[in-house]
């Protein structure tokens, strides 16, 4: 899991010569980094001079600190989704048989293979929209952390947001196909009001 591990060994893994984990678990790492330094800056707002907003920002942070988890729970639900496409291609297909059931386990693996990228998406698009609330409030020590966290959260919505245009192509389910249109259009979304923020941060920096 990758909660449990540590980040040598992930990265060792990651770089290794197997199907998983791979984009959509590291984006969902990126996910979890990004909520992680939200709950950091809004923690910071808490203290003295900030007792107008304190109860806001500790409600901010405890959130955060749900999306680490659910972000962790989908880096692990996307390499096992993975690794089921990756089992189903590797069956056999010499009769006609083997092919309609590889066919069908295919398609079954893949109808099962969008679902983190989709709850990634949601993910990431939910923290850059903390980042967004919080950059005009936040303790000015830690703008840039909040930046950082965007920028983060944005690497996750992109990640989120080409693995789901490849299983928009791969996916013959037309419902299926549909929910997926719209999750990528909300990505996009996500990705701009990402670099909205950091442009938001940068101003008030001076940059």
């Amino acid at each position: 899991m990758s909660s449990s591990e540590t980040i040598g060994s992930y990265l060792a893994r990651l770089a290794a010569g197997r199907p998983t984990p791979g984009g959509g678990a590291t984006g969902a790492l990126q996910a979890a980094q990004g909520a992680a330094l939200l709950g950091m800056a809004a923690r910071f707002t808490t203290g003295e001079g900030y007792e107008d907003r304190a109860e806001r920002m500790e409600r901010i942070a405890a959130r955060a600190d749900e999306i680490v988890q659910a972000a962790l729970q989908v880096s692990d639900d996307d390499q096992a989704a993975f690794g089921a496409v990756a089992d189903a291609y590797a069956l056999p297909a010499g009769s006609d048989e083997e092919q309609a059931e590889r066919s069908e386990a295919i398609q079954r693996a893949l109808r099962g293979a969008v679902v983190p990228p989709r709850e990634l998406a949601r993910i990431a698009a939910e923290v850059i929209g903390l980042c967004s609330d919080v950059v005009d409030a936040v303790n000015p020590n830690v703008l840039s952390d909040v930046a950082a966290a965007a920028e983060a959260a944005r690497a996750a919505a992109a990640t989120a947001l080409v693995t789901l245009e490849i299983n928009l192509r791969s996916v013959e389910d037309e419902d299926v196909r549909e929910g997926l249109r719209s999750d990528i259009h909300d990505a996009e979304t996500a990705v701009e009001t990402a670099a909205g923020v950091t442009r938001r941060v940068r101003d008030a920096l001076g940059g």
